[in-house]
């Protein structure tokens, strides 16, 4: 979406979507969406049409739980585990067979593995798999907040 806007308002830009996936509630994302969307739709209306098309799926986090938010806004545990599996497989792409391919990137995934986090929050992935339902990090109905964080510790 950054490549849309001309390289001086790039940073600018970024800011501006910084205040959307950063925002404490929906509400508040949607202001500023909406506050990005009226400020760069005049000169920039590819820029907006990008970033309005996915509006929903980018502001799906806020109906998970707040601790999963950090991870939820990052794509940077994917992108480390793969680099270094691209790294590997381009040095050895014609030396090895598709099964051999395979192993490596099986072994290389495993290593990578050791060094992953916990995910912050975890014991509350099997509320979320039973569709418990989440407004802005919080759990409606049932459970209080208090206790929804006590589990999630």
């Amino acid at each position: 979406m950054l490549n849309k806007l001309p390289k001086a308002l790039q940073a600018k830009g970024k800011d501006d979507l910084h205040q959307i996936w950063m925002a404490e509630s929906r509400v508040d994302a949607d202001q500023a969406f909406d506050l990005f969307l009226s400020t760069y739709e005049a000169k920039y209306p590819k820029a907006t049409e990008c970033l309005a098309k996915d509006r929903n799926t980018l502001l799906t986090f806020y109906d998970f739980p707040a601790e999963h938010w950090q991870h939820l806004r990052t794509t940077n545990p994917i992108e480390s585990t793969f680099a270094t599996v691209r790294l590997r497989t381009t040095k050895t792409r014609g030396c090895v067979s598709r099964a051999g391919i395979l192993a490596m990137v099986f072994k290389l995934t495993k290593t990578a593995e050791q060094n992953w986090r916990t995910l912050k929050g975890h014991a509350l992935l099997a509320k979320v798999i039973q569709g418990v339902r989440f407004k802005d990090g919080l759990q409606v109905g049932g459970a209080s907040a208090e206790e929804t964080h006590r589990i999630a510790a």
